[in-house]
This record gives structure tokens, sequence and C-alpha cells, in this order.
């Protein structure tokens, strides 16, 4: 597969580039200014345009831009009708089409199915402005609109639907977003490498047709099609003949300590064919490996077709797991999947940038703003990360529920500690209203920077899909101490007062280095510190591919222990999950039995939503457990489908809400709890006609006496971020924000935005989107 070199290998240095525009042109007023009679790029997005590295548009902007194209940008265009995807006029190379950093079906719609009413990446967080499935709608304007030039989709929309899927909000598996946006091509994952390499080859005259080698892409063929006769075909379309993976009965039981039995073990498929008597020749492990890693890169893995899939929920689940165990760039191979006549081809994932790229893309000379066009518009994404700063991207969590594994890659991409500190520096300098705290340093999680394997060949090798479960592997690094320097090194800048932490913790690697916790807790938490167990039971908690709650317990205790040797009245915010795949009723129950023991009151739960291509969601749609060999007779998962249960198991998350009460009740009455039921310390809800009800019925509230302590704790003005600036998948509805008692920390969220408070009860903001919940 090609891959260019370096990102800027063939760009020149910024002294004798033509100057970069202030902002990429919305109008042709703007082209004029430039003296631009035309755009060779048009990227549309349905995302406000905020030129900033945390948006994808203006990252891919100005990517393309240093290369030395004219790049224009429709935003958020008017999908009714074909005439505002006019506005720039006829694109000379391609259009570039994404729906924004978020999924616009999860960005409009809540756990429920029902519309949102605001839209995070919105002047004044308006509502619809974007249509449902709004990549595939407009590739379909923008080629009506000037038919004939090539479009290209991307973004976390087109990565996650790129082959047949099951989409949640229809209730069944749909086509590849290939065949519904009839886009000539579509760059998965982190699109840089694939996206410059495209562009310099339209440009030189060759048609995207026949652009079939690039890493990270996928496309339509005519069924059958194979770029040379070299390559050859692993048959993966029956049940139990994945090859070498079904061989492993659970492909997480692979955490060994001898590194080369883990390089040997953690390898790939081996051809399933029979083998040919030849003369026999004598080679090293390494040279077998090579051989092996060369057989790979010419074959392709087909996949079950999009018509067995939409039929057999175990064959979907066969076929997720095999397209999962397929995301390596170090081993992966290509997929390929039948549509009717035609076939989805999948080249295998982008390679990781290096830390040079990296820097190189964050140091591209945005204006760190939203665009002027849109006057003095509230734009709530904005506003959440326009004083954070990130630093890597990539997670080796491999969580079910989240898709960010399966956008940007389990290998961690960081930053240079130089780079970092320029662009704290940067926004001091030049950003509106900087009061001297940065509420950042961070990415889809706070503390996996430069974290790695330990062997690069085992890293190429391994088939794992997590790094860390069922236990943290061996070969994985986790020394923290770049991180401890890149901390100290931020809060010594001189105008900086403060740094901290808003992404999501990972505490099982966090307890590997104490010292990291300390330096966390001493120097860097605003009072309140998010980290996600997302569950209490095993059971359920296997299904997430998350820790025992044991892990929690352990980092809380350092918590506690460094947060009372700072003399600091710290919290921290536990997240949960409702009605996740494998969670019975019992299991939530046994939940928020643990939360009213700790003494947590939780506003605005979180319920699981099956986003495409996820494991997770695999497991909602078949009932079938991908993390192990699939069969007709294997594991069944429980899950909570009916609009009934999934009220139940998100009423157990607030039973302390009367609201929930009567819901409650009669859950548990069904399962043979009614014993849970009184005034007693050891009841979960009142019985009807309590005292506590009629107070209620009365209009009184009722609250601990920690959540003034906690409001008090949290800094002021402080709001999450949401976290889909870096590509995440957002999850569903609002985050889950806790109030505790005397035992557990409290919590009470993060001050809202102007206009969001409400009197007397601690308020929420918008949801955090996945990315920090590791």
């Amino acid at each position: 597969m090609n891959s260019p070199a370096n990102l800027f290998s063939n760009v020149a240095k910024r002294s004798s580039r033509a100057p970069a525009a202030p902002f990429l042109p919305m109008s042709r007023a703007e082209m004029d200014k430039l003296g631009w009679d035309s755009c060779d790029i048009i990227l549309i997005t349905g995302d406000a345009y905020i030129d900033h590295p945390s948006f994808g548009m203006a990252l891919v902007g100005r990517l393309l831009e240093a290369q030395g194209y004219r790049v224009g940008i429709i935003s958020q265009p008017d999908w009714t009708s074909v005439e505002p995807f006019r506005a720039l006029g006829k694109p000379n190379l391609y259009w570039g089409i994404t729906a924004g950093n978020m999924d616009s079906m999860v960005n409009r719609y809540t756990a429920d199915r029902k519309i949102r009413s605001d839209d995070a990446y919105t002047p004044d967080g308006a509502p619809n402005k974007r249509p449902d499935r709004a990549v595939t709608v407009y590739c379909q304007r923008a080629r009506e609109a000037f038919p004939g030039v090539p479009v290209i989709a991307g973004s976390i929309e087109a990565s996650l639907r790129r082959i047949a899927h099951y989409d949640y909000w229809s209730d069944k598996v749909r086509r590849s977003v290939l065949f519904e946006s009839k886009a000539d091509l579509v760059i998965f994952g982190n699109a840089e490498r694939a996206l410059v390499d495209v562009t310099r080859r339209i440009a030189a005259g060759e048609n995207i047709k026949q652009i079939r080698d690039l890493r990270g892409t996928a496309f339509l063929v005519p069924h059958g099609w194979m770029p040379d006769e070299e390559w050859t075909v692993h048959n993966s379309t029956r049940v139990d003949v994945p090859g070498r993976i079904d061989k492993v009965p659970n492909p997480y039981a692979m955490a060994l300590e001898d590194p080369k039995q883990c390089a040997r073990d953690n390898a790939g498929p081996e051809p399933d064919s029979q083998p040919i008597l030849k003369p026999i020749v004598i080679m090293t492990r390494e040279e077998r490996q090579a051989a092996a890693r060369e057989k790979a890169r010419k074959t392709v893995v087909r996949l079950p077709g999009f018509e067995t899939v939409s039929e057999d929920p175990v064959m979907y689940a066969h076929a997720s797991r095999v397209f999962h165990l397929e995301s390596n760039p170090g081993n992966a191979r290509a997929l390929v999947q039948q549509h009717g006549d035609r076939d989805v081809w999948l080249n295998p994932p982008p390679l990781p940038l290096a830390m040079d790229e990296m820097d190189n893309v964050y140091d591209l000379p945005y204006a760190r703003a939203p665009h002027p066009s849109y006057g003095k518009a509230h734009i709530p994404a904005w506003e959440m990360i326009r004083y954070s700063v990130n630093i890597m991207r990539g997670c080796f969590g491999g969580c079910t529920f989240c898709s960010i594994t399966e956008h940007e890659g389990r290998i961690i991409q960081s930053r240079s500690e130089p780079s970092i500190l320029r662009e704290i520096e940067l926004i001091r300098d030049t950003t509106k209203n900087f009061a001297g705290t940065i509420t950042d340093l961070g990415g889809p999680t706070a503390n996996m920077y430069r974290l790695s394997c330990k062997d690069k060949k085992i890293e190429e090798s391994c088939r794992r899909l997590s790094c860390v479960y069922p236990t943290i592997c061996s070969n994985l690094g986790t020394d923290h101490s770049k991180l401890i320097s890149l901390y100290r090194k931020a809060r010594a800048i001189p105008g900086i007062k403060k740094i901290l932490i808003g992404s999501g913790l990972r505490y099982d690697l966090a307890v590997r280095s104490p010292e990291y916790v300390k330096e966390l807790v001493t120097h860097h938490v605003g009072g309140l510190l998010k980290i996600a167990p997302e569950h209490t039971e095993e059971g359920t908690l296997s299904k997430m591919m998350k820790p025992g709650i044991g892990a929690y317990d352990e980092f809380k205790a350092l918590f506690d222990k460094y947060s009372k040797e700072a003399g600091k009245k710290q919290y921290l915010i536990p997240y949960f999950i409702a009605a996740h795949p494998g969670s019975t009723d019992e299991d939530m129950l046994n939940l928020a039995l643990w939360l009213k023991k700790n003494n947590f009151h939780l506003d605005q739960v979180q319920t699981f939503t099956p986003t495409p291509m996820a494991m997770a969601t695999t497991m909602y749609h078949s009932g079938k457990n991908p993390l192990h060999k699939v069969t007709d007779e294997s594991e069944e998962v429980i899950t909570a489908k009916s609009g009934k249960t999934r009220k139940l198991h998100k009423a157990f998350l607030r039973y302390y809400d009367p609201e929930n009460w009567p819901v409650l009740r009669e859950g548990l009455k069904r399962m043979g709890r009614g014993d849970l039921i009184g005034n007693g310390e050891r009841h979960l809800v009142p019985p009807p006609g309590s005292e506590a009800e009629a107070a209620h019925e009365r209009g009184e509230r009722k609250h601990l006496p920690l959540v003034a302590e906690a409001r008090s704790a949290a800094p002021k003005g402080r709001v999450i971020e949401v976290a889909a600036r870096r590509g995440a998948q957002p999850r569903g509805e609002e985050r889950v924000f806790a109030r505790g008692g005397d035992r557990a920390p409290a919590g009470g969220g993060f001050a809202p935005p102007p206009g969001k408070a409400k009197a007397g009860i601690l308020s929420t903001i918008k949801a955090k989107p996945r990315a920090g919940r590791k």
C-alpha cells in the first residue's frame, strides 16, 4: 500500500510559500480578496467553521493549504436546495465531504431516538442545521451541483459506515456509505496521509477511479476485482472459517510475559490453504515473519456480504469480529465485502503519524477563532475547547462501546513537548478573554501520552484488541514520566496560572505510576476529576472490556491520599452507563445499591447508544459476543432493547429521584426484590405514600449536605469540553454528574454556560462525547 514518506516532504519552507489566508474563504467575496478565481478543493462540513485544529475541516483545510492548494469551505449548507453548494463555484480537483466532528445521527438524536433541542457545533446552539446522515446528503448535492467533479467523503460518520453496519435509528443493517452517498472514495481514520497523496495525484492528472493503492481508503469495485494476479483471497464468509483467529478462543487472553512468545502467538493468521510439497528451505524466524508479512500484503479477507449480514445476526457478529481483528496497521490485511454485483474494497488502516508530522499539523497557521461571518454568535463547542490543547490521538483501551479505536487507531500518536508548549503560549498571547487557565492537556484520554509497546516488532504483529484488558499487557510501557515532565513545564510558562486536566483518566494505567497521580492531584485537579468505571458488575464490565471496580477503589485511595496531603477538598466524578449489552436487571440493581452505599446521586445519566461499527453495537444487534469465537451456539448476550427495560435501567442510576420511584417499585417487585422498598437505610426507594413522596408532591426538594460544598469546589465557569474535537464518537445523552455524601466524592458538576443554570439544583451541560471515557 502506498503512503507518502512524510506529510510535509514536498512542502516548501513557510517563508517561501504563499501567505496563509486569514480564514479559509466561505464566500466569493473572500475569494476575490485573496485573488482567487476558483478553489482547488471545496470542503463541505456539517459544523460551523472554526479555524482551530480541534475541528476537522480546519485541520484538513490548513494541511492542504500548506501543500499549495486553494481551499474553500461551505459550512452547514441548506441541503434542501442545490444552490448553496454552488456558492464558491466549481472545485478544480474535488469535493471533500464531512458530517462534522460528530456523527450526524448521534448529534441530532438522543439514546431514546428523540431529536435534540440544540447542536453544540452550530452558532447559538441552533438545532436542525444539518440533515440526517449528512455525508450521504452532502455528497448527493455536491454531485448535483457540478456533475463530474470527484467526491471524497471522510470524517467519523463516513469512517464508521464504510462497510455494512447496524443502524440504531432505522433498526436495520444498512449498506456501506459508499453506496448511499455515491462518493468516489471514502478516507477513513486519520485522513492526513491519504488525503495529501490523493490530492497530489489528482492534481497531476490521475483519474480518481484509478487510485486504488492508498492505505485508509475504501471504494467500490466490480465483484471479484483484484489489483493484480499476485493477490489471493482469504475467505471468511462462513462462521468458523476466519483462519488462525478461530484457534484462539479469547483474543484477549494474550497477555503473555514472554515478549517473543507474545509476538508469535499474536501474529497474523496463517493461510488456510493446503501446503504444496516443496524442497525444504530452512529460514530464520525473522525470515518467516517477513515472508508472512509479504504474503499478507497481497491477501484480501472476504467478509460475509451485505445480503448475508443483513439477514443473519450471527454472520453479522462474525463479520464484526473479523473486521476488528484486521485493525492493526502493522499486520492488517485488505478487506472486501460484496454488495450485490459490486464489492466494497477497504485497504489496510493508515499508518500513524510520526511526532514531527503531528507537530507540523498542529503548528499550521490557524486563526484559532470562529469565522468572522458568525459575528458574536455563541458556539458551544468552541467555548468548550478554546483554552485546551490536544496533545495526542488514538487509544489502546478498546472499550467496546467506544468508536475512538475504529477511527483513530490503537497506536498513540503524540506531539512533542516544544510543540505543545508553543500552543499554550499561543493561547496565552492570542486568544480573547484568556484568564490564565488551560482547561485541558489531553486527548481521547488524559494519560496515554507517549505510551507505546516496548518492542516495535511485537506491536506490528500483535492482534489484541486492547492493551489493557483483561490485564495490562506486559509489553506495554506505562511510564508516565514524560507526561509529568510536560505538566511541570506547562505550568511553569509565564502567564499560566493553572493547568487543568479535563480529558477522562484511564485510572487503571494511572495507578501504575503513583508519582503521576500525586502530580495530577496536587496541581491539576480543579476540585473535580472525572473518571469512568462505567459499571460495577463483572458480567457487564467484561462486555465493555473495562477493568473491575477494584481498580477504581485503588485509584480512589491514591486520589484521597494525595488530595489530603495537598490540603485540598477534591472529588471524583464517576460515570456509568445504563442498558449496556450484557447488563441485566440484577446488574443494574447491584450498581444502584453500590451508588446508594457510597452516597452518590447522579444527574443526567448515560444510556447506551449503539453507534455504527462498535463491538457493543454488534452485541446489541446480534445477541452474540464478537470478543470470542462466534457460532450459532456461542455465548448469548442479554441486552436491554425495549423502552420499558431501558427506562428501568436508567431509573436505577437515579434511584433517589422521586420521578423514578414508580418505575423502580414495579421493577423491584417483578424481580422479587420488594424487600428493597421501604423507609429504612437499607432500602432503595420509599413505599407509596411515604413522607418523602408527599414532600415531592408538595414541590419540596431535599439535597445532600455536601452539594453546596461540592459546588464551591468546582472551578467557576468551567465546562466539560466536547471531546469530539479529537474525532471521538459521542455517546448519547447528557453525561453523568455526581452529587455525593459523606463517604464518597460529591461532584456536583461543572458550571454551565450562561443562561443554563437551574435554581436550587446542580446544573448540567451538554454531554462530553466519548473521548475521555476510558
